[in-house]
């Protein structure tokens, strides 16, 4: 047992000479402890994915695609950009907690994780990671619906976020905008789902680090119209009305629980 744990480890400190040994002097982290590389890795991994991919999606619909995707005057301003990256700032180190903990439980074995595809095949790996999305996406989407419902939270934590409540308001920036602990919040069902199914190890940190992405993505305010994804259609809707589509990758949970709006039916009854 032992040993295979022991190949988590090698992994994540794969990682850490990547990341820290490609930007970091090796006198800054080399005598750090293992669980503090990580989260020093997690935190400019995560700071450089969410800077890097806002600033080209912003390019590129803003800029390079002007008035194709976004009509010039639902264009946020700058200061609405800089602002939203600043609250994603000050979150990340917080944020970068949590899968730093998720790696020191991997690595000690608490969890169902395992190390390479090859020891349980590709249907058993295929079957559990929907398995596992399928948790992770119901437990997103109760996680944001209580934040919603439950009114301390949502004045303490999530309001933070919805203070971007219109189009001309909402960024690519705005994904990761939140207070820490909210973020966090909706980061757990990914951790919880590793006590609950088999997880590809590699496969769990890369879904987590694909968020910065998503949340990207669903705040553009573009609706890509790709059923059953949670577009930016769907989110833009939601951050506009407070009542619907909580969901996070499908539309599938607003479906079930009665909370989906539709972008054409809402375009529809404004025309």
């Amino acid at each position: 047992m032992e040993d295979y744990l022991q190949l988590f480890v090698e992994e994540t400190s794969w990682y850490n000479d990547i990341v820290l040994g490609s930007l970091l002097p090796e006198k800054w982290w080399v005598p750090l402890p293992h669980f503090y590389r990580g989260w020093l890795r997690n935190y400019i991994g995560g700071t450089l994915l969410y800077l890097l991919s806002g600033v080209l999606w912003c390019f590129y619909i803003y800029y390079l695609k002007r008035n194709v995707y976004v009509p010039k005057d639902a264009i946020p301003s700058r200061k609405a950009m800089l602002l939203q990256i600043g609250v994603a700032m000050k979150a990340m180190p917080w944020y970068c907690a949590l899968p730093t903990i998720s790696e020191y439980m991997i690595e000690h074995g608490w969890t169902k994780c395992f190390s390479r595809i090859s020891d349980i095949g590709w249907v058993a790996y295929l079957f559990y990671l929907i398995v596992y999305l399928v948790i992770v996406e119901f437990g997103i989407y109760w996680m944001h619906r209580e934040l919603h419902d439950i009114k301390p939270l949502y004045k303490y934590l999530h309001a933070t976020h919805h203070i971007y409540n219109k189009q001309n308001t909402l960024s690519p920036f705005a994904g990761l905008a939140f207070h820490p602990l909210d973020g966090i919040l909706q980061a757990v069902p990914h951790v919880i789902a590793l006590f609950l199914v088999p997880t590809h190890f590699t496969t769990h940190i890369a879904l987590l680090f694909i968020e910065a992405i998503w949340t990207a993505n669903i705040h553009d305010c573009i609706h890509g119209k790709l059923w059953p994804v949670m577009g930016a259609g769907y989110h833009t809707i939601h951050h506009t009305t407070y009542r619907h589509n909580y969901g996070h990758y499908t539309i599938w949970m607003d479906w079930m629980f009665g909370t989906l709006s539709d972008p054409l039916n809402d375009e529809a009854k404004k025309i």
